[in-house]
């Protein structure tokens, strides 16, 4: 892994830690931040040497929102374009487009939802705006005793960022979504567990530890590509109009899975043995992997 400004990972028996690393700041999100978490989980998705990815922050705060304290349009957005539905449509990667109107949040948790790794975020502080809404996108999130999560976005005039519009109501359900967001009030840790937005409230000290323990129950002896696939079929086969769809999917997957890992894994419960997993997420995904465009 490259060295960054603004993050920090390690990678340590497969489990690549990313931390939000601007404590002076609380952590507070900025562009730069923005374009250094989107490369990094990019990176995390096509190496195999990562099993799993833990997010969490340094210091006593998660993430207290964007840093608003910067120069010019804290957004990073180019105020003399006016776009339509249209125009970014066409121009999605259009470089102007990417960095002058797709919103920063936005851009991040579309790359951990495009992760081949599972995603586990450890939340140890406040997690604010994009500190809340950057985490949705994990599969599981942990949180200190201590943390907080404000979805605070009608303070300052905007809308929930960070694709947080679909991630939320899932998780939650739409008419607690809607009262977080609209009356934009601190959730405490307890709160969050009962609601179902995070798994586990722990202490302090146990927050990494667990994440750890999670992690490894997720990866250790396990096919890389069947949790890649697992992964991408679950959040995206949910969204899908008919199980026929998902049926198509399954199929094919399994179909690919069966003559590689799948084979490996039917001899290894026969023998009694730990399976020996060969396949590679960066070179033996199926060739019906329909989401390929989203890495």
């Amino acid at each position: 892994m490259k060295t960054y400004a603004t993050i920090e990972t390690e990678l340590n028996q497969r489990l690549l830690e990313v931390r939000l690393n601007r404590p002076q700041r609380r952590n507070a999100f900025t562009v730069e931040m923005s374009d250094e978490l989107e490369d990094v989980f990019r990176q995390a998705s096509r190496d195999d040497e990562v099993g799993a990815v833990i997010l969490t922050g340094t210091g006593p705060s998660f993430c207290v929102g964007m840093d608003l304290s910067v120069g010019g349009n804290v957004f990073g957005l180019n105020e003399a374009l006016d776009p339509s539905l249209n125009d970014i449509c066409e121009r999605f990667e259009d470089p102007d487009f990417v960095h002058g109107v797709r919103d920063t949040g936005g851009r991040v948790t579309l790359s951990i939802f495009a992760c081949n790794k599972p995603v586990i975020a450890a939340i140890n502080g406040d997690a604010v705006g994009i500190g809340a809404t950057m985490t949705l996108a994990a599969d599981f999130r942990l949180c200190a005793t201590s943390a907080r999560f404000g979805f605070v976005f009608g303070r300052i005039g905007i809308v929930p960022e960070a694709c947080s519009s679909w991630f939320l109501p899932r998780l939650v359900g739409i008419e607690r979504a809607l009262e977080w967001t609209l009356t934009a009030d601190l959730v405490a840790a307890d709160e969050a567990q009962r609601s179902g937005l995070v798994r586990a409230v722990v202490g302090d000290d146990e927050l990494l530890p667990e994440a750890r323990r999670l992690a490894h129950r997720l990866i250790d002896n396990r096919s890389p590509v069947a949790i890649a696939m697992t992964r991408q079929m679950l959040w995206r086969n949910s969204a899908l109009s008919s199980p026929l769809e998902a049926h198509r999917i399954d199929s094919l997957v399994i179909h690919h899975l069966a003559k590689r890992d799948g084979k490996e894994g039917v001899q290894a419960f026969l023998e009694k043995r730990p399976a020996r997993f060969a396949s590679k997420v960066s070179s033996d995904m199926p060739s019906i992997y329909p989401w390929r465009q989203d890495q």
